[in-house]
């Protein structure tokens, strides 16, 4: 029987645990926090999941939540303030979801995976690995992935220039997970609100420790007005200051949040990263190879809502490797190509999500402007997020854009 050790267990290193579990594999899972540690600390981030996320769960008998308990999330609304009317907007449409996402506070998901994961019968180690850890678990194991991107393991995996144009924050983050928010009228919807020079808001429905929630999230140009969370000091602050900006720049927004209430304490976040990926292959110093999976390699800044969808679509990639690789080893070059296969598809999420951290060029500003009229376009733009290499070409070609756009005028 094949074992295989996974630092990390989060979205990415849980799911392929579970799922390698399932398929008759040991798997040991090291990380630094026990279910009741995630279960009582704060909010770790917003993973609202697409349709082909939440089915990979479905798949493995892991989705727990989402037929009874998460409020689904039926679509997807993009509006842009009017630059010289106050309160109005310039661009504002809602397209509709072929299949439903869910969002599930990672808080209640990853205790109750952890508890699935020891009675599959998996190995769960608690303890801050270092270096000397992954030797011993590299000598005893026929695979060794990390699925944390912190400490001196995280930084075992070197940044890859050419995939990474941005070697700093693009956008001051901060989420707030709130009760209490009056609903969309017509449907439950991500909520995407676009302020030029300033930032983007979005705010969704979720499940979190409490029950059914909203959750807010912030991402601020850094130096204006939305980077404004480094003197906040208290929930009730943090509370405030979500409440401010909203009432500042999206008032049909604020209206809906007269009577919101922090979820808990804990239901609060702020700080920014550098969207980064990494080699995927890391050398110890013994020269054993470890492989990195999810944000360990591949960390997109959440303007788009992509972390945890790819994280378990990561999962699902390498899982499939795993299972495809039989008795024969698990070697530097089948490492390598198993990253390559999920590039595959990532690639295209993070040449998109590197996109909207810019201002929006002419051409896309007119396919935002075109959905407002266009059904079959925002409902495309809309399901988009469940799978984005439909953005491409024309969604980042101008030429492929005017195209494309001529096309649907036509029929």
């Amino acid at each position: 029987m094949r074992k295989i050790t996974i630092i990390g267990g989060g979205q990415s290193g849980l799911q392929l645990g579970l799922g390698l579990l399932k398929q008759g594999y040991k798997v040991r899972i090291v990380q630094n926090r026990t279910a009741e540690d995630i279960k009582t600390g704060r909010v770790m981030s917003s993973q609202c999941m697409f349709g082909e996320s939440v089915q990979n769960e479905r798949d493995l008998g892991i989705d727990f939540w989402t037929e009874d308990q998460c409020p689904p999330v039926e679509g997807i609304s993009f509006a842009v303030p009017h630059p010289e009317e106050a309160g109005a907007k310039a661009i504002d449409w809602t397209g509709r979801l072929d299949r439903f996402a869910y969002s599930v506070d990672q808080r209640v998901k990853i205790p109750v995976w952890l508890e699935e994961f020891e009675r599959l019968g998996g190995q769960l180690v608690i303890k801050e690995a270092g270096i000397s850890d992954l030797e011993l678990y590299a000598r005893e194991d026929d695979l060794v992935l990390v699925a944390s991107g912190k400490g001196d393991v995280g930084r075992l995996f070197e940044r890859d220039a050419e995939k990474s144009p941005y070697d700093k924050p693009m956008r001051a983050l901060a989420l707030t997970y709130v009760t209490g928010m009056t609903p969309r009228p017509e449907h439950s919807a991500v909520c995407f609100n676009l302020i030029p020079g300033v930032g983007e808001y979005f705010v969704f429905p979720a499940l979190t420790t409490t029950g059914p929630c909203e959750i807010m999230v912030f991402e601020g140009v850094p130096g204006g007005p939305m980077d404004c969370w480094g003197d906040v000091k208290s929930p009730e602050q943090h509370l405030a200051k979500s409440k401010e900006i909203l009432s500042t720049f999206l008032p049909w927004e604020a209206e809906r949040c007269t009577n919101i209430e922090l979820t808990d304490d804990n239901g609060i976040l702020a700080g920014r990263f550098p969207p980064t990926v990494r080699k995927p292959v890391a050398t110890l110093p013994s020269g054993a190879k470890v492989l990195g999976i999810g944000d360990a390699v591949c960390l997109n800044d959440p303007i788009t809502g992509q972390g945890s969808n790819n994280a378990s679509k990561a999962a699902k990639v390498y899982m499939d490797r795993i299972l495809a690789r039989d008795d024969l080893p698990f070697d530097e070059a089948w490492m390598q190509g198993t990253f390559n296969a999920y590039w595959d598809y990532a690639q295209w999420v993070v040449n998109w999500t590197n996109m909207m951290l810019l201002p929006p060029p002419p051409h896309v500003l007119n396919i935002m402007g075109t959905a407002c009229a266009e059904p079959r376009l925002a409902n495309r733009i809309t399901n988009g997020f469940d799978d984005p290499r439909d953005f491409f070409p024309w969604f980042a070609d101008p030429q492929a854009a005017e195209a494309y756009l001529s096309q649907l005028q036509a029929a």
